[in-house]
């Protein structure tokens, strides 16, 4: 018997839903730092995606969510991308279920404006631009920073809305340590993943696996196209990860880690006699580091590292391949209250795409670059400064700077603003396809933002205010013969953007229940002609609630978006919906745990891009096994 079919998703007002969340913000403080907390944070933890080196999160001058390993078992998520949507800022498309083509929406700003790296690896398609988030694996995850904010006078290209850095799994602490999950739940979906470690004084190691099956639901909803077909689009994925650490002195560490993973989904063929094609989604990445301290006030590290992203189409076949290699020697020096950081860092793209055109070396491109940070801290007082200067074998010079300044108001107040600029360099296919023009420029944004946070003790608010304004926005136009050859039309400089919008966050915990919320009140609009962009909400947010009780933990949360148009034009509609999901944890000792999650509670029909529809009601049920160390 065919599986029922999903109904089309109808435009919504998901008032309850914000209302929710706003009454949560309002009667509760909480916070932008961590999201589904487990417990109130009571350290600071160290960070190093905003400036590059290692910082306590208090001293840092951006808008910084930090998720860990605990964070993404209690989430229930099914993939990176879905647990980012959780974050404030934070929005995502995709056609289908996980293994559909996925975009993140950061801040408002495209996808390809999000840097994205794997344990320091720069992670990127020189195809569509951004990273194949589909394809990242979760299981392998022990730890995400998301910064928020333009940052290319820090990472160069890409990284105009912000930067998200996953790290792998490691050893946590001495001897060894392991873990063993298994799963099963909805659309025969089944898990299983394995890790094991070994750490002392001088070697760290770990070597993880996961592999990951699922019948999937028709998640094509367009009868009146011949590409529909009423089956179940399923997926499989396996992934691994391994990393070693050898500290040959107490000045001297090396570090060589790598991650592989391959995702295989189905999807609804164009005139494939109701058959299903394939899409095959490779990501590889693998780094090799050097840490060295000359002196106590002086560290470098040097740094190799090469991502891979591969995308192919079966039957019918498509390939598109990807590789970025990177090169980075790293200098920080600390004088007391004052930082310096010197960055001499090289990146190689290669893009092999049958649309191409190979001659004259098209296909392949690097950028040399120099970057400069200086940060003072004192009291509560601070200044952080960075200059970026990115020399392309393609268009030249780039050249991006940001200044940052906090202070303390008050007793448990502290206001920070900051202005910076960004870039995105046109990818190899936008270029040299077929479609593409070797004339086109970097895309460039200017940003303005304000910050106010409130904390005491376990209660924590903020409050963060931004506008980014992008020019020289690449678009897909009409067939320009002065631009390029093609009948189909071609990428040109035609676009401006501006994003602007508040974000406030927080946490708080009264009565054994932890609380935490964010809401996104945003403007991403073509500029020109004052339309929203695509699939972008004008509000969005999330709200959550836990506690324990014996050996039970419990939680609940929705995540809300109001409507969103999947068409320049602001004529098709994506309703705007809210969901509700359950997760209960029980600890039957200090080895096992057992988890289930209920998600989409009430089987609500949503989509995030037209004529894809999202899961409806699942249930997922899993075991641990990881003992204490």
């Amino acid at each position: 018997m065919k599986p029922p079919q999903r109904r089309h998703a109808r435009p919504s007002r998901p008032g309850f839903a914000f209302g929710l969340i706003s009454l949560c913000l309002l009667a509760q403080a909480a916070s932008a730092q961590t999201l589904i907390a487990r417990a109130p944070i009571t350290f600071d933890p160290i960070v190093v995606t905003a400036t590059r080196t290692p910082t306590p999160l208090s001293h840092v001058l951006a808008d910084v969510t930090v998720l860990t390993r605990e964070d993404i078992e209690r989430s229930g998520a099914d993939s990176v991308a879905d647990l980012l949507r959780r974050a404030p800022g934070i929005e995502i498309s995709r056609s289908g279920g996980p293994a559909g083509t996925t975009s993140l929406f950061l801040r408002g700003g495209e996808s390809r404006f999000t840097s994205v790296l794997i344990d320091g690896v720069r992670v990127d398609s020189q195809s569509t631009g951004g990273a194949s988030w589909q394809g990242i694996p979760l299981s392998q995850v022990e730890r995400i920073e998301i910064v928020r904010g333009p940052a290319s006078s820090v990472y160069g290209s890409d990284a105009i809305s912000g930067v998200v850095q996953i790290f792998t799994r490691r050893p946590e602490g001495r001897g060894v340590e392991g873990s063993v999950g298994l799963g099963a739940g909805s659309h025969r979906t089944a898990k299983a993943d394995a890790a094991l470690g070994w750490s002392n004084d001088t070697v760290q190691a770990q070597v993880s696996v996961a592999r990951e099956v699922s019948e999937g639901f028709n998640s094509y909803t367009d009868r009146t196209t011949t590409t529909w077909n009423p089956d179940r689009d399923g997926y499989r994925s396996r992934s691994a990860a391994a990393s070693l650490g050898l500290r040959i002195s107490p000045e001297h560490r090396l570090d060589l880690a790598g991650t592989t993973s391959r995702v295989d989904g189905q999807y609804d063929a164009f005139d494939n006699n109701g058959a299903d094609d394939h899409s095959l989604q490779d990501v590889d990445t693998l780094r090799a580091a050097w840490t060295a301290r000359w002196l106590p006030a002086w560290t470098s590290l040097v740094s190799a590292g090469r991502s891979e992203d591969r995308y192919e189409t079966l039957p019918s076949t498509y390939v598109t391949h990807t590789k970025v290699d990177t090169y980075a020697w790293q200098n920080d020096v600390v004088l007391g209250a004052h930082g310096l950081n010197v960055t001499l860092e090289r990146r190689e793209d290669t893009l092999e795409n049958s649309s191409l055109s190979q001659s004259a070396g098209r296909g392949k491109r690097h950028q040399d670059s120099l970057g400069v940070g200086y940060s003072w801290q004192d009291g509560g007082r601070a200044l952080q400064l960075h200059l970026r200067h990115d020399e392309d074998s393609e268009f030249g010079g780039h050249t991006t700077g940001s200044i940052a300044g906090g202070i303390d108001l008050a007793e448990h107040w502290r206001a920070q603003a900051s202005a910076g600029t960004g870039f995105r360099a046109p990818t190899l296919y936008q270029r040299f396809s077929e479609y593409g023009s070797a004339t086109l420029k970097p895309e460039s944004s200017r940003n303005l933002e304000l910050g106010l946070a409130w904390r005491r003790g376990v209660h924590e608010a903020s409050l963060t205010a931004y506008r980014n304004r992008v020019t020289d926005l690449i678009t897909f136009g009409a067939p320009d013969p002065a631009i390029c050859p093609g009948v189909f039309g071609c990428y040109g400089n035609t676009g401006r953007a501006t994003l602007q919008g508040v974000t406030l966050a927080g946490r708080t915990a009264f009565g054994g229940v932890r609380l935490s919320a964010s809401l996104d009140l945003q403007s991403a609009k073509d500029a020109d002609t004052g339309r929203w962009l695509r699939r972008r909400a004008r509000h969005h947010g999330s709200v959550r609630a836990e506690t324990d009780v014996a050996a039970w933990s419990l939680g609940a949360e929705v995540l809300a978006s109001a409507k969103r148009y999947d068409n320049d034009a602001n004529t098709l509609v994506l309703g705007g919906y809210g969901v509700l999901n359950l997760d209960a944890q029980y600890r039957l000792n200090r080895a096992w745990k057992l988890s289930v999650h209920l998600d989409n509670v009430f089987d609500k029909d949503y989509q995030l891009a037209n004529t894809y529809a999202q899961a409806g009601r699942t249930v997922f049920i899993s075991a641990r096994w990881q003992p204490a160390h």
